[in-house]
């Protein structure tokens, strides 16, 4: 959170590669969780644990990141992530671990689908053959045969909403970047996130155990560690070189799928990550080597 350091892709990959087991690290105390905690204190200490965190740093360094003059944006930013983040702890409950994390990788799919009517960008034909294969892959995932049964799974359809809600970050944050600093950013993301999860909280308030509060926060402090490694990583790497690291979690989360809660990803499922993953890297060629503001935060 500190001024822009010259370019060190090594240093980028590493924090990144770290920031990749921190949020498997987060989505499987999530699964650990789940039966015994209700999705809004889980979305509200995530919340929670980055304001803390981001205003005692603030506080503590430069107190004039508090002040923004973009208020309307901050709530409209804030509530955005507060549906990606509802939609996409669900999803880690409702699915294995590896297709859950799988899914969030396609927002890129996503960011083609919306630069049209958002940003009046063009797309080029390649592009948009490339995003239809990325969804078909997450058809192939799904598994045909459970497209249509009786019991579908709507965890496929948590994890798109909230791949869908985080490309709309995408371009918020492309905006808000311009005037604001990071730190501002992610206070107010937790202040507005922490605000409007309360609701959820009182409705859904279950009493706890001290060691589930303690997994609470922990979660939401794997959560908040793995956005600020990720902001540092691209503030300090180039977002082209940087690109396939990211998808580190997808093996992570096969491995502790595997090892923690016996889930073996069916062929289907592998065979659809590895059109997802192919497609998201492909439509990502060719973008501008930036740094810092490219950095994604749900």
């Amino acid at each position: 959170m500190s001024a822009p350091l010259s370019v060190n892709n090594t240093r980028g990959a590493l924090l990144l590669a770290i920031a990749a087991a921190v949020f498997t690290g987060e989505v499987t105390v999530v699964r650990l969780l789940s039966g015994e905690v209700a999705n809004g204190q889980i979305v509200f200490a995530r919340a929670a644990v980055q304001l803390i965190i981001v205003l005692g740093w603030i506080l503590a360094t430069r107190p004039s990141l508090v002040k923004t003059a973009r208020p309307g944006l901050h709530l409209i930013r804030g509530l955005t992530s507060l549906l990606c983040w509802f939609f996409y702890y669900r999803s880690f409950q409702s699915l294995d671990i590896a297709v859950a994390t799988t899914l969030t990788f396609t927002t890129s799919l996503f960011v083609v689908v919306l630069a049209g009517p958002l940003l009046k960008e063009h797309v080029s034909a390649g592009r948009w053959a490339l995003t239809l294969l990325g969804f078909a892959g997450v058809m192939l995932a799904m598994g045909p045969e459970n497209l249509f049964a009786a019991d579908f799974n709507f965890g496929f359809v948590y994890g798109l909403v909230a791949a869908m809600a985080a490309a709309a970050l995408v371009f918020q944050n492309r905006v808000l970047t311009r005037s604001e600093t990071t730190p501002t950013i992610m206070l107010y993301i937790g202040l507005i996130t922490t605000l409007g999860a309360l609701p959820g909280v009182i409705q859904e308030w279950r009493p706890l155990a001290p060691e589930l509060i303690g997994m609470l926060f922990l979660s939401g402090g794997l959560g908040t560690i793995g956005m600020i490694l990720t902001v540092e990583a691209y503030r300090v790497g180039e977002v082209s070189a940087l690109a396939p690291y990211p998808y580190l979690r997808i093996a992570f989360a096969i491995l502790v799928g595997f090892l923690m809660f016996q889930e073996l990803p069916t062929v289907e499922a592998l065979i659809g990550t590895a059109v997802i993953v192919f497609s998201a890297l492909a439509v990502r060629r060719g973008e501008p080597k930036r740094r810092g503001l490219s950095a994604p935060m749900r």
